[in-house]
């Protein structure tokens, strides 16, 4: 996606984790008297039961989610014999799954908002505050080189105006790329970083860096980058990969993201399936990757270890994968979601480099259609970092599920991945 900050500008990059039945059965050979004792010891008793429902933010547990004793326990009742005896079968009525009863009160609109992030004047407020309060945007991507809405709780009024939390990102990984130099001091590459320093100094790195974002409000980096890179530093990877060796990279980028979440931002590995070593540019246009077996050796190895970096945001690339995506971008093609899915076991969501500002993508489609077609193939999460366009872009949205081109299904399965990692469910 178009740079945000760089140290040298005119370069550009991609910016943007049962019912239960209790069933009790008594002993027999007591007798008719002695159950009818029982029958109405338990008949006072239950006089005093209340039942009570507890609260937690946004989950509610009914009696049947708590395991709470209110009295002493009693010996099991015996039952009477013969053809009236039976076992009494208690049932609780299921909790409901708060993700799914807080998607159920979102209207159609809002489910899809959620599934954005659009780019935003980052001279001050105003533009964010206008794309929240309008259409509760489910997030924002700060990218140029104005630092007015980083600075002095510019971002304060915007978070204020979210009904559900707002995903703020920026696209901060160090050497071309990076946002905060000028707030924070710039940082070295990802290749420089693993050259002249351990993994634990590159975790304080990303972790002082971390501390920055969120001071100011910022919730995510699209960082770290995961491409293994052999290629000169200026090409569209070079750089920004930690190495080409699949090991070496896993390692620094597991650093960096641990850095990021110990300061509480959410890292976004990119960009799967790997475009460390492909033909081109996809800010410039049209580009294709190594096979797809090629790749398992090289860009998929740290995918392999998903479950190693805790949560995160999986960002694919707009790149074509012979033998996978069948001449489209990863980006709009189910299929690289499903190896993302099923191979590697990735659940967080799924979000898109930028569509609206790389060719690999502009020179397909417009804007509106591209963000449909992700979202269709698989993505959670839509970014585009041009910014604007965003009731044009709900409306053609609402178009597609009204035609059954997007299935409401396909919405609530994204709406639900975005929720969670909000930790709203």
């Amino acid at each position: 996606m178009p740079w945000t900050r760089e140290v040298r500008r005119g370069d550009r990059d991609d910016e943007p984790a049962g019912d239960r039945t209790v069933r009790r059965s008594g002993r027999r050979g007591a007798g008719t008297s002695t159950l009818l004792l029982f029958v109405a010891v338990g008949a006072l008793l239950a006089g005093t039961t209340v039942a009570t429902t507890t609260t937690f933010g946004d989950r509610t547990s009914s009696p049947a989610a708590l395991s709470t004793t209110s009295a002493p326990s009693q010996p099991a009742p015996a039952e009477a014999e013969g053809p009236a005896a039976s076992t009494s079968a208690v049932t609780t009525t299921p909790s409901v799954d708060p993700c799914t009863a807080k998607i159920a009160s979102l209207p159609l609109r809002a489910r899809l908002a959620q599934l954005l992030v659009v780019g935003v004047d980052p001279s001050g407020p105003a533009d964010a505050l206008a794309a929240v309060q309008g259409e509760q945007v489910g997030g924002i991507f700060i990218g140029g080189d104005h630092t007015g809405l980083l600075s002095a709780g510019a971002l304060a009024p915007v978070h204020a105006a979210a009904a559900l939390p707002l995903t703020v990102a920026v696209d901060d990984e160090g050497g071309r790329v990076q946002r905060l130099d000028a707030i924070a001091g710039p940082m070295p590459s990802a290749r420089s970083m693993a050259a002249d320093l351990s993994p634990a100094e590159v975790r304080a790195v990303a972790r002082q860096r971390g501390q920055a974002m969120r001071e100011r409000g910022v919730t995510t980096d699209l960082a770290p980058v995961v491409d293994t890179s052999a290629q000169p530093d200026r090409t569209v990877i070079g750089d920004r990969s930690f190495s080409p060796d699949p090991d070496t990279a896993l390692g620094y980028a597991l650093a960096f993201a641990e850095g990021l979440h110990d300061a509480g931002v959410t890292p976004v590995l990119k960009h799967f399936p790997g475009h460390g070593n492909t033909t081109g540019d996809s800010h410039l246009g049209a580009v294709r990757s190594p096979p797809l077996d090629a790749l398992r050796g090289a860009d998929l190895v740290p995918y392999r270890h998903i479950t190693r970096f805790g949560e995160v945001v999986v960002m694919l690339g707009h790149v074509d994968v012979p033998g996978l995506t069948g001449g489209r971008p990863a980006t709009l093609s189910p299929e690289a979601y499903t190896l993302l899915r099923g191979e590697f076991g990735f659940t967080g969501p799924a979000m898109t480099d930028d569509l609206g500002a790389m060719r690999a993508v502009t020179d397909l489609m417009g804007l509106p259609d591209a963000v449909t077609q992700a979202l269709v193939a698989g993505a959670d999460i839509a970014l585009w970092s041009s910014g604007g366009r965003l009731p044009e872009v709900l409306d053609h949205l609402e178009r597609a599920v009204a035609a059954g081109t997007l299935t409401p299904a396909r919405v609530d399965e994204a709406l639900r991945r975005v929720l969670a990692a909000k930790q709203v469910c």
